[in-house]
């Protein structure tokens, strides 16, 4: 029987998952490129939150490997907002909203847990030279790559999928790069040593304003802060923000005192500005199936969002979650239609994505120019609010059921 050959572009989170499962699958020739070397977590940023979505979505596809990743990590099970000067807006439990915790961890320990479960699959210090449509078969695609100076090429591809990122190179071959839209929000994102004295623990987030502070405790010993503050639509982040005196002008309560973990986060931050990510918000059109071709993108290549609600990662591990169990529902019935499997995902998919993401951005609402942080917290506690968060952390959507 001549296999099916798919090729992976990318072994991050969605990457790494679909990996580990479509390598057990017979009727596959498996290929799954890595640019980076397995100990470069030059690109692995700080630290994430993981939505209860995603872990039950990789429990009901992988319940092996969600083990692994919860014990790699810590239990996200609580959302608190404050003011900055320590005045409790609301605490949520995730248990109200959720049928299982999320967890906190450090990209670079997910990077690590994910791509040991697919141990021996993943090609690493692989540089893509060409993405392009087969020369024999325009629904098929090649793809070219430099690996430790050797020059390599696969053709006739039956099925590429693209989890290359936000700017992916797959995407931008076959389908074009979707414009930004910019949400009007510019994110300042560092990773600190644990020195608060159990200060900072679980998510929580303090307001000046529209101005917010983020942050939590990941293993083994680290705080992750993630800064917002508004920005014009299309306006760049200016070097003169990046100081001193305008972050603690801009989270310190004017004409009061801080609360004590907030003079921690602050006193890290500034400790650690020339070390932090600085970006701007954007989301960008979904598409996981390319129209004219057999190419599917997932995570972040097929959706870029805004991270509000801690979505981006957690919908990339739906996303793979969802792919390995109609590939390998298709497989196992005889239907090596790699078109067919593009619509399912897509059907699957789409309208899930679209909530996630409209959802994140309402819920930005409160990091807006001109925002009141008291009144944008109190509608997050009416059911109208907490029965859409409870739709997006019960209700994975993986292609066969919705389970909820």
């Amino acid at each position: 029987m001549k296999k099916l050959k798919i090729v992976i572009i990318g072994a991050g989170v969605a990457g790494a998952i679909l990996a580990r499962r479509l390598a057990r699958l017979p009727q596959v020739e498996l290929h799954c490129l890595e640019k980076v070397e397995p100990e470069d977590h030059s690109e692995a940023g700080t630290g994430l939150n993981v939505g209860p979505n995603a872990i039950k979505a990789l429990q009901q596809c992988d319940a092996e490997l969600a083990a692994q990743v919860c014990a790699q990590s810590l239990p996200w099970a609580s959302w608190r907002t404050s003011l900055s000067d320590g005045t409790v807006l609301f605490d949520l439990p995730l248990e109200s909203v959720a049928d299982n915790a999320g967890i906190r961890i450090r990209w670079s320990e997910l990077y690590d847990v994910l791509r040991a479960g697919a141990q021996g699959v993943i090609q690493y210090g692989c540089e893509i030279t060409a993405i392009a449509p087969s020369a024999s078969d325009p629904l098929r695609s090649s793809v070219s790559w430099t690996q430790r100076g050797v020059q390599h090429r696969l053709d006739d591809i039956d099925l590429l999928v693209g989890v290359d990122g936000r700017y992916s190179a797959t995407r931008s071959a076959f389908s074009g790069l979707p414009p930004p839209r910019h949400v009007g929000v510019a994110i300042v994102r560092t990773l600190v040593e644990d020195t608060s004295g159990g200060l900072i623990d679980d998510y929580e987030q303090w307001f000046n304003g529209p101005h917010r502070l983020l942050a939590f405790r990941v293993p083994p010993g680290h705080v992750y802060i993630a800064a917002t503050f508004p920005i014009a639509q299309g306006e760049q982040i200016h070097e003169e923000w990046k100081t001193e005196a305008v972050m603690r002008a801009t989270y310190a309560p004017a004409g009061g005192q801080p609360c004590a973990q907030v003079r921690w986060l602050l006193d890290a931050m500034c400790a650690n500005l020339a070390d932090s990510h600085w970006a701007r918000m954007q989301e960008s059109e979904v598409l996981f199936a390319e129209p004219q071709r057999q190419v599917m993108y997932l995570g972040d290549s097929a959706h870029g969002m805004a991270p509000t609600l801690g979505q981006g990662a957690t919908q990339a591990i739906e996303d793979a979650c969802c792919a390995a169990l109609i590939i390998e529902r298709e497989a196992a019935a005889g239907r090596l239609d790699p078109r067919g499997w593009l619509d399912l995902v897509s059907v699957a998919r789409t309208e899930r994505i679209r909530f996630a993401m409209e959802l994140s951005v309402q819920a930005t609402d409160t990091l807006l120019q001109g925002a009141d942080p008291v009144s944008g917290a109190h509608w997050k506690t009416e059911p109208p609010f907490l029965d859409q968060l409870s739709r997006l952390f019960r209700q994975v959507a993986l292609g066969q059921r919705v389970a909820g």
